[in-house]
């Protein structure tokens, strides 16, 4: 019995410590966008200055995982959900990295004229972070509803990328001079797209976790 109890209280462990990664994702990609829409370049450099933390507790996270598989030999859901999150931290690794690389676009533009509005960058921040937000709720209450929520939700993602992609092609056309900017900001659209296609495979993973779906399929229209 108390071999299981160190067991239990190991999974309840590594649980908080995937879902304090997730919210360390989550504030460095609203920090992020902060920087970017209300072009404050002090967020900016929090988020680019804030990403070790996140990579050092992806690697903590790892060490845990490898240990309980190796010492532990769990099975059924319990083995399903050590390599859950092992596949939850690497998609919220890149999040936080994508929050980076939207922080540096920002610290760029800042620097320069504002483009004219966008509501449609607005618009898939919105979802992005929303389906960020989403999956990281569906792994904590095991939500495998709130999973496919995500996955749905993907698609627009998608495309209101396409859509932010023609205008500023098309705006460009025009401008000849804003290049570099317009070159910039279809970049930081592809970032919240990318983060969307993370979130969802997070969403994936918590499907595994739960009903031992093959993640790779579950999304699949």
């Amino acid at each position: 019995m108390e071999i299981r109890r160190r067991f239990s209280q190991d999974m309840e462990d590594l649980k908080i410590e995937v879902l304090r990664m997730g919210a360390l994702a989550e504030r460095a990609v609203d920090k992020a966008l902060q920087a970017l829409f209300e072009r404050n370049s002090d967020l900016a450099e929090e988020v680019i200055e804030g990403d070790q933390e996140i990579d050092l507790l992806e690697v903590e996270i790892d060490k845990r995982c490898l240990r309980l598989l190796a010492l532990d030999q769990p099975m059924a859901r319990d083995l399903r959900f050590i390599i859950g999150c092992m596949r939850v931290c690497i998609n919220l690794e890149r999040i936080a990295d994508q929050a980076v690389n939207i922080a540096e676009r920002a610290l760029y533009l800042n620097q320069r004229p504002a483009l004219p509005h966008q509501p449609l960058m607005e618009q898939l921040a919105t979802i992005s972070v929303e389906m960020l937000r989403k999956a990281t709720s569906a792994f904590s209450n095991g939500e495998t509803s709130q999973a496919s929520e995500v996955c749905q939700m993907d698609d627009t993602a998608d495309e209101l990328n396409l859509k932010i992609l023609r205008h500023f092609i098309d705006y460009m056309i025009g401008e000849v001079q804003s290049v570099d900017r317009a070159v910039n900001t279809i970049i930081i659209s592809r970032c919240l797209e990318r983060c969307a296609d993370l979130a969802t495979n997070v969403a994936e993973a918590v499907v595994f976790i739960v009903e031992g779906v093959d993640i790779k399929h579950y999304c699949q229209p």
